[in-house]
């Protein structure tokens, strides 16, 4: 799986690191970092955490291969 945040989009609202904080979280200057190749059976908290986005900057796809 491959996650990829538009961070001309992200508005740092923080749904994906209440949604999935394996995956999302915000450094100390309140930028969001992600982990962009997350272990598969987080999926179902990606793609929770892409829904809630209120901008939508969250995508998630499967592997590249």
């Amino acid at each position: 799986m491959q996650i990829t945040v538009d961070m001309n989009l992200c508005e740092s609202h923080g749904q994906c690191v209440f949604a999935a904080p394996e995956i999302f979280s915000f450094d100390d200057e309140e930028y969001l970092v992600y982990d962009a190749a997350p272990d598969a059976a987080l999926r179902d908290k990606a793609e929770k955490a892409a829904a809630v986005c209120p901008v939508r900057a969250i995508t998630v796809s499967p592997a590249a291969a």
